[in-house]
Parts: C-alpha cells; sequence; structure tokens
C-alpha cells in the first residue's frame, strides 16, 4: 500500500475528525499521565485543528482540520522515500500540494531545521468528493515505500476492535471493547465507559482532556 491506496480508503473530513477525536480519547482513558500514540487538539489554533500520532521513535503523522479542508501528512523514518536520504521530499509527495494548503509543507512543527518531514502527503479540499495525492514514481522492491500503509493504519480501519487490538498490544492490558464502542460512536463520555477503561483516573483529569479534545461528556463526569 502507499499514499493512494490511504486516499482512497480514508472517510470523509467529518467522518474522519470524528474518528480522530475517539482514538484520542479512547488512549488518553488508557494512559492519562503518560506519552501516547494519538492526541486530538480542537484549538491548535483559532480556525484549526489538528490530529497527531508520534510512536516515539521519530515517526509520526498529522491532520490539520480547517475551514480550507484537511490537509495529512506522515513521516516514517526508516522509510527510502525519508527527506534526509533524498535532500528533501522524495518527488511528486509534496509538489501538487494546494495553494490553500501549502503553509503546512513548510509548518515549523511540521519541518526539521526547514527540511519538511514528510515520506506520505494527501489532503481534501472542503467540497471536493475525494482525497487526493500527488502522482508519485515510488522506488521498486517495497511493500509500503512511503509508510502510508501503518502510519494511517487506524485511520483506514477505524473500528473498535482494531483500537482494541493495537491498545492491548502497545500497552499489555485487557481493553474492555463495548467501552471503546461507545467512545468510538461518540456518545457524551459517562462515568461507567471511564471506569470500564480505567478505574483509577482522575475525573477531573478526563474532563480536562475531553475539552482540549473536544469531545462530549455527561453530567455524571463532574470536573
Amino acid at each position: 500500500m502507499t499514499v493512494h491506496d490511504v486516499a482512497r480508503s480514508l472517510p470523509d473530513i467529518p467522518v474522519l475528525r470524528d474518528l480522530c477525536r475517539s482514538l484520542a480519547m479512547a488512549e488518553m482513558l488508557l494512559n492519562p499521565d503518560g506519552e501516547r500514540y494519538y492526541s486530538f487538539s480542537a484549538t491548535w489554533s483559532q480556525t484549526e485543528e489538528i490530529a497527531s500520532m508520534r510512536n516515539g521513535s521519530g515517526d509520526e503523522f498529522d491532520v490539520v482540520f480547517s475551514r480550507a479542508g484537511a490537509y495529512g501528512r506522515g513521516f516514517d523514518h526508516e522509510s527510502p522515500m525519508s527527506p534526509y536520504a533524498n535532500d528533501g521530499p522524495w518527488p511528486g509527495v509534496v509538489d501538487s500540494v494546494p495553494r490553500v494548503f501549502r503553509k503546512y509543507v513548510v509548518e515549523p512543527a511540521f519541518t526539521d531545521e526547514g527540511i519538511p518531514s514528510v515520506t506520505a502527503c494527501l489532503w481534501r479540499e472542503a467540497g471536493s468528493d475525494r482525497w487526493q495525492a500527488g502522482e508519485i514514481d515510488f522506488p521498486d522492491g517495497y511493500a509500503d515505500p512511503d509508510g502510508a500503509d501503518w502510519l494511517f493504519q487506524l485511520l483506514t480501519t477505524p473500528t473498535p476492535e482494531a483500537f482494541k487490538e493495537f491498545a492491548e498490544d502497545y500497552y499489555e492490558t485487557t481493553v474492555d471493547l463495548d467501552a471503546v464502542r461507545r467512545v468510538y460512536s461518540l456518545r457524551p463520555l459517562d462515568r461507567q465507559t471511564v471506569r470500564a477503561l480505567n478505574g483509577t483516573v482522575s475525573l477531573k483529569a478526563v474532563v480536562d482532556a475531553a475539552a482540549a479534545i473536544g469531545y462530549p461528556t455527561d453530567a455524571d463526569v463532574p470536573g
């Protein structure tokens, strides 16, 4: 798979935004105090929200949601398409990014000493009926040359079961599937769901995190 396959698999922008919020909320409940894979900021700027992944080993993605649509970039540090091995982004990866999203290519949070940290890039303008990616001549001999397949795996497999598998493997703990299903359905977070995923997490911490993510909470989860 490549970024082109990911572009064909991603849902519409509002559905993807909801999925990203759910991912961030579910993982926060499992790991409220440590570093997490998935995060979401509903206030990245006054007009933008951002979903992010960081695996702690230098691999990452970001999806910016704005009035213009959505822009996503991924970076696999072991990819043969790494900009650090090619004196800049691989040809075609960011060349055709629309003007409305060009600022994200050089966004300081997405660059390293001025070099865009990107091996996979895709976007969808508001009103468009599909995600797009550049015309790229991928290197031969690699099943996942740009890292897009594994980087965006939980976005292209948007199921509670996929999150449960990820979380149980990463955190080496049992994860309540019904509770994850409730989070994925974006039901207001209630005490039962919180306790099913983490019996000791501070409810105030949950409310604060939910506010930062933009995830709804029930009245029985007091701040």
